[in-house]
C-alpha cells in the first residue's frame, strides 16, 4: 500500500523546471585575444542551443564546450538558431562559419537567424560567396543534403517577443550603440531562469534595465574606466559613444538588481579581472563576475 501511494506522488507531483544554462562561447572583442574568443553567447535550454552573436570561433568554441561541459546540445550538427545583437563584423564574423560547418558536418535543416535589418543581405551575400563550395558538395560525390546550409532568416522590425516557443521566450531590446542604426539587447525567459544579454550598448539603457528588474543573470558589455585614461581622445570618444564604462555598468546594475552580473565583451588592456570587478563594486555591492570562454552560469 505504502508502495502505492508512493507512486501516485510521483505520478501526480508537478516535475520540477528543467535547468537553463548560459555558456560563455566568446567574451571577446576585435582584439585577436587567444583566450576570448568574438563574441558568442549560448542559452542551454531543454537540450536546445539558442546563440546570441556569431563571433569567430564560435562553432569550435561550441564543440569544446559539448565535449568538455557535456552538452549535447551544443554539437555542431545541432546549432540551428542564432540571435544577432547588430551586424559588426566581430558579432558576426562567425556567421559563415555557423552556416557552413554544422551543415558539412550533418546538420540537416536551415539556420535560423533572427537580426537587425540587413542581415537578409549578409545572408545572402554569404550563400552567393560560398556557391562553389555548395555545388561541390550537393552534386558531387560527397552527397550533402540540400537544406541544412540554407538560412532563413527574420528582420526584427521593431523591439518585443521574437520568438516564443519550447517553454522559451526571446524579446529584443532597443539599445543605443553610437551610430549603427539598429542595435538590440535580448531577454531571454524560461520557466526557471530571466537572463538579460545587452549585446553593445552605450547607456542610457531603460530597456537592459526595465527587462533585468531582478533578473537571473546580467550578461553586460564592459570597458575598463583605467584602461581608457590611457588611450587617444579619439579612442575615448569612440569608446563613451559606443561601449558601457564600469562606473556605468554599476550603475545599471544598482538599477536593474541582478542576481549576478557578468561581464563580456571586455575592453581592458591590462587592467585584470579582479580589478575590473574592483572598478564595478566600487558603485555597486551586487555580485558580479568576469566571463569566461567555455564557463557555465545559472
Amino acid at each position: 500500500m505504502m508502495l502505492k501511494f508512493l507512486a501516485l506522488i510521483c505520478l501526480f507531483a508537478p516535475s520540477a523546471s528543467p535547468a537553463t544554462q548560459l555558456v560563455m562561447l566568446g567574451s571577446g572583442t576585435p582584439q585577436a585575444d587567444p583566450e576570448r574568443s568574438g563574441p558568442a553567447v549560448a542559452i542551454v535550454h531543454e537540450g536546445k542551443a539558442y546563440l546570441f552573436d556569431s563571433g569567430p570561433g564560435v562553432v569550435r568554441r561550441a564543440a569544446a564546450a559539448a565535449a568538455r561541459l557535456k552538452i549535447a546540445g551544443l554539437q555542431a550538427p545541432r546549432l540551428n538558431i542564432v540571435f544577432l545583437t547588430h551586424l559588426h563584423s566581430d558579432h558576426t564574423l562567425g556567421l559563415p562559419d555557423l552556416i557552413f560547418s554544422p551543415w558539412v558536418l550533418g546538420r540537416q535543416e536551415p539556420l535560423r537567424v533572427y537580426g537587425p535589418r540587413g542581415a537578409q543581405a549578409m545572408a545572402d551575400h554569404l550563400i552567393q560567396a560560398w556557391r562553389e563550395d555548395i555545388r561541390i558538395r550537393t552534386s558531387g560525390s560527397e552527397g550533402r543534403n540540400t537544406a541544412g546550409y540554407k538560412v532563413v532568416v527574420t528582420e526584427i522590425a521593431q523591439p518585443g517577443i521574437v520568438f516564443a516557443q519550447d517553454n522559451i521566450e526571446i524579446a529584443a531590446l532597443p539599445v543605443h550603440h553610437g551610430t549603427v542604426s539598429q542595435a538590440f539587447g535580448y531577454k531571454i525567459s524560461t520557466p526557471d531562469k530571466v537572463i538579460v544579454i545587452s549585446g553593445d550598448c552605450a547607456p542610457p539603457s531603460p530597456a537592459i534595465v526595465q527587462a533585468c528588474n531582478g533578473c537571473d543573470l546580467l550578461v553586460h558589455e564592459v570597458y575598463s574606466t583605467s584602461f581608457l585614461e590611457q588611450r587617444s581622445p579619439q579612442a575615448k570618444s569612440y569608446a563613451r559613444q559606443f561601449h558601457t564604462s564600469t562606473a556605468e555598468v554599476a550603475a545599471i546594475a544598482s538599477k536593474s538588481k541582478p542576481k549576478t552580473l557578468v561581464l563580456y565583451h571586455l575592453l581592458t588592456g591590462s587592467t585584470t579581472d579582479d580589478e575590473l570587478v574592483a572598478e564595478v563594486q566600487s558603485a555597486y555591492e551586487g555580485k558580479v563576475v568576469v566571463g569566461r570562454d567555455l564557463e557555465v552560469y545559472q
